[in-house]
């Protein structure tokens, strides 16, 4: 890949990406997610939020290039500060929950995840039932 070296926000807007993506049907309401999270959240506080559609296409691009999901998830991890792992994985997880259904791809691409960004397997299992947790329905 060309210019292997991302922004932290680029790279945590590639996280959501790939997760909406795993399932090959990335909907509406995943999009509309990642917005809100680039929109809301403090770690996008400097970023130009026209500049997340053209990150999206660029994700999209660079997952198409050779070396596939594996030298994706290398130039992502290694574009992340070490305090932003576990807010990566907290993002792929809200993505992943959007619409209150995970499928099977979205689990394993969680699980890669996880053990790529070199999370604690209770940390993750606390953001997975923080997540699940406010995406309860009555």
């Amino acid at each position: 890949m060309s210019n292997d070296n991302l922004s932290p926000q680029k790279a945590l807007i590639y996280v959501m990406v790939v997760t909406a993506a795993a399932d090959r049907d990335m909907t509406d309401r995943e999009l509309k997610r990642i917005g809100d999270q680039v929109r809301n959240l403090p770690v996008f506080a400097d970023f130009d939020e026209r500049e997340l559609v053209p990150s999206a296409e660029e994700c999209a691009a660079r997952l198409g290039q050779e070396g596939g999901l594996d030298r994706f998830l290398d130039v992502v991890v290694d574009s992340l500060p070490p305090n932003l792992m576990e807010t990566a994985y907290a993002l792929a997880c809200e993505i992943a929950a959007a619409d209150l259904h995970v499928p099977p791809e979205e689990v394993r691409l969680l699980q890669i995840l996880r053990d790529r960004l070199g999370l604690d397997r209770l940390i993750a299992s606390a953001i997975e039932r923080a997540v699940k947790a406010r995406h309860a329905t009555v």
